[in-house]
């Protein structure tokens, strides 16, 4: 069974072996270094390659995302900070300045 990759550079893949990733079921993971770590090449082709919905689905579950890369994927995804599981994690857990 041949894998369909996306044409993403290997950039955002310098810790691990970029051959080996499952792209299907390794999705949030790629989000995730693509998101925070791609070109913006990189993530045009994450957009067409996952599609808009899956993405969608699958980018509120990575644990961190930059700054700039959370408003953008906010923006064209339509979706709020509080949709994201590290958001929401955030808020259960206390700060150690809290205790």
């Amino acid at each position: 069974m041949i894998q369909l990759k996306p044409n993403i550079s290997k950039i955002a893949f310098w810790d691990v072996n970029f051959e080996t990733i499952d792209f299907d079921k390794s999705s949030v993971f790629v989000m995730d270094k693509v998101f925070n770590h791609g070109t913006w090449k990189d993530i045009v082709e994450i957009l067409r390659f996952y599609g808009l919905e899956r993405v969608k689905r699958d980018i509120v579950e990575v644990s961190y995302l930059k700054g700039s890369a959370l408003s953008f994927v906010c923006l064209i995804l339509g979706l709020s900070e509080k949709d994201f599981s590290a958001y929401q994690r955030r808020q259960v857990r206390k700060s150690v300045w809290e205790y």
